[in-house]
């Protein structure tokens, strides 16, 4: 009985270190002999929520899902009818005011000039004429040989005709003079606020008009004509084609092992027999999961971190989460770190 119990202690420990020199190799030492890291992922690719910088209602959307589009392409237009008439109104705005501003920097014209000298000579002749008429007057009412009432009246006459005068000469000083500087300043003011309204109603419709950000493949039809758009309403989603990267994880002890700018290869299981040029773009700062204030040796291997793998795609062919492999080669001479990528070209054929 006790020969059997040494036997399975014997044998419990000889497997606990097998055990431990597995795990020492594939914690320690692999990692010294591996010429390359492999790593696995999904392939990712960023998106795009396109949307009318505007209110209006879609009058036509001219793509379909899975079109190919490049960056400028006309997408969609809202209708423009409301937005045209208010783009002539403040056109029509910023002439009139314009030729107010014009008028006023061109000064009085001479026929004006003249017109009101002739003006205020007449009126000079006329306050003339009633004051030596009231004169007149005033001895024969003091003799009681002229009616109170009629000299009254041509006092008051006198008095009116003189006050014509005055304004007559004032409006000739000033058109003599010419316009203000501060009517000039305020006339300019005012055309400076109808030309930023046409500009932002231009802009307006421009708006109406929805562009491909870059070029990409339409994924969803959100909304369609007829529809209410609204800057928070999207009405297509945009994936772009580049860049495309696989979102992988690396252990914290080959962390050390990888810099930005290293290159690497790609290959999925729809493509098997395709080595896609790669490089590291990005390698996250941060664990996974926070780790614990005090870490024992079998947990710290476990910390994984993101790193995003870009790759070639040239042909088109790595689509949004699409399994990928990615190769890193560990020699000296991959990667300087300075994050550049390599030449893209044609998968490689094997």
């Amino acid at each position: 009985m006790r020969h059997s119990l040494k036997i399975v202690a014997a044998l419990l420990l000889l497997a606990g270190l097998v055990a431990a020199g597995v795990w020492y190799w594939r914690y320690e030492e692999a990692p010294r002999t591996r010429s390359e890291i492999v790593l696995y992922g999904n392939v990712d690719i960023r998106q795009v929520e396109l949307a009318f910088n505007g209110s209006e209602r879609i009058a036509e959307i001219r793509v379909e899902e899975g079109q190919a589009v490049r960056k400028g392409a006309l997408l969609a237009r809202l209708e423009t009818r409301r937005l045209s008439l208010a783009v002539d109104r403040a056109t029509a705005q910023a002439a009139a005011q314009e030729s107010v501003v014009d008028k006023l920097l061109a000064g009085t014209r001479t026929e004006e000039i003249l017109q009101a000298r002739a003006e205020a000579e007449a009126l000079r002749e006329q306050a003339d004429s009633a004051r030596r008429t009231y004169e007149r007057l005033r001895p024969l009412a003091a003799e009681n040989l002229a009616a109170r009432d009629r000299v009254d009246a041509a006092g008051a006459r006198a008095e009116s005709e003189r006050e014509r005068l005055t304004a007559a000469l004032e409006r000739l000083r000033q058109a003599e003079r010419g316009p203000r500087r501060e009517d000039i300043a305020a006339a300019r003011a005012t055309l400076r606020v109808r030309k930023a309204e046409l500009a932002i109603a231009r802009q307006h419709l421009a708006d109406a008009a929805l562009f491909a950000s870059d070029d990409g493949i339409i994924q969803n039809r959100i909304l369609e004509p007829g529809d209410m758009a609204s800057p928070a309403r999207p009405v297509l989603t945009l994936a772009l084609t580049d860049p495309v990267w696989v979102r992988a994880y690396v252990s914290e002890t080959d962390l050390g092992r990888i810099r930005p700018g290293q290159k690497a290869e790609v290959r999925t299981d729809s493509f098997p027999d395709k080595h896609y040029p790669a490089w590291i773009g990005y390698i996250s700062p941060t664990a996974e999961f926070t780790p614990k204030t005090v870490e024992t040796t079998d947990v710290r291997p476990h910390l994984v971190y993101q790193v995003r793998v870009f790759v070639c795609n040239d042909a088109g062919e790595l689509r949004l989460g699409m399994p990928a492999t990615v190769t890193i080669p560990l020699d000296a001479t991959n990667g300087d770190g300075d994050g550049g990528p390599p030449p893209c070209g044609d998968p490689v054929q094997q």
